[in-house]
């Protein structure tokens, strides 16, 4: 599969896992994985990025149309590695808030309704499509989840969920879809509707991850920053760059790591190195 092509699944390897670590450091390159990355130094031209980003949500919605519900896997590991989605309550018995920013077809927030009773979920997404997908679930229960569209780098995310009522957002394979410059924008607006103490979980493309590499010449649009065939968007965080956005946005650093992964596609017969970075930020109590 080329990632010029279409969009690099994260769950594309997950089935087969061969070797997962969590470390700090980034991973080390070979010399030629090194020799290709910096001899890519040809930008996509000012005029394409910018078409890019005017039809960005179109490109999505296309994406949702030709795939539907049928591309992610439902990501029933979210509350294996996030125990904030069963912990992060005030009193035994709380109903707990959740915003899934960026839920495209719900493959996360169905597996949570079915997990957890006392839950209830805002799913927002970019895509209308997507959002649409989300309603049309049999498992979609407007008293126990409300899914709208939203463009987290301009609408008002307040219109929908009032301020300091959310215990938990997550983002997860979301921000890496954003323009870096407006990426602030989106945590900005996800810092306003947590209450104090509430957390971010954060799971995305870490840097020098497989599909990184993958890449082919023509398609870089800034540092760490690609577009696939599609005309849809990746960036590839490293620890210190998505630290400092967070940090920037009012955000305290709780965990952020790479995920270290050798996978294997039996389809394809490879054995690649998967790098995500996976973390946790805390919006702060206010001081007595």
């Amino acid at each position: 599969m080329s990632v010029t092509g279409k969009l690099d699944s994260p769950d594309e390897f997950d089935a087969f896992p061969h070797h997962q670590s969590t470390v700090l450091s980034e991973r080390t390159l070979t010399t030629e994985e090194m020799e290709k990355l910096t001899s890519d130094r040809v930008l996509v031209s000012d005029f394409k990025q910018q078409k890019l980003e005017t039809d960005a949500q179109k490109n999505w919605d296309l994406f949702y149309k030709r795939n539907t519900t049928n591309f992610f896997k439902d990501r029933h590991w979210t509350t294996r590695e996030f125990d904030e989605l069963k912990n992060c309550r005030e009193s035994q018995g709380q109903k707990l808030v959740l915003l899934e920013a960026g839920c495209g077809v719900g493959n996360c927030i169905f597996p949570l309704l079915e997990e957890d009773l006392s839950i209830f979920i805002y799913a927002c997404d970019f895509s209308p499509r997507a959002v649409e997908f989300v309603k049309q679930n049999a498992l979609y229960c407007t008293e126990r989840c409300l899914a709208f569209q939203c463009d987290l780098t301009k609408d008002d995310l307040q219109a929908t969920i009032q301020v300091e009522t959310v215990d938990v957002a997550t983002l997860i394979f979301v921000l890496s879809a954003i323009h870096p410059e407006k990426m602030q924008k989106a945590l900005e607006q996800i810092f306003k509707v947590l209450r104090p103490g509430g957390i971010v979980l954060f799971r995305d493309y870490g840097l020098y991850d497989h599909a990184m590499l993958r890449f082919k010449s023509g398609n870089k649009l800034g540092q760490n920053f690609y577009v696939r065939q599609d005309g849809t968007r990746s960036f590839f965080f490293s620890r210190e760059y998505l630290a400092g956005l967070f940090q920037q946005a009012g955000f305290e650093t709780l965990v952020n790591e790479y995920v270290l992964r050798e996978t294997v596609n039996k389809k394809e017969g490879l054995c690649v190195p998967r790098v995500f970075l996976q973390s946790k930020f805390c919006k702060p109590v206010p001081s007595e």
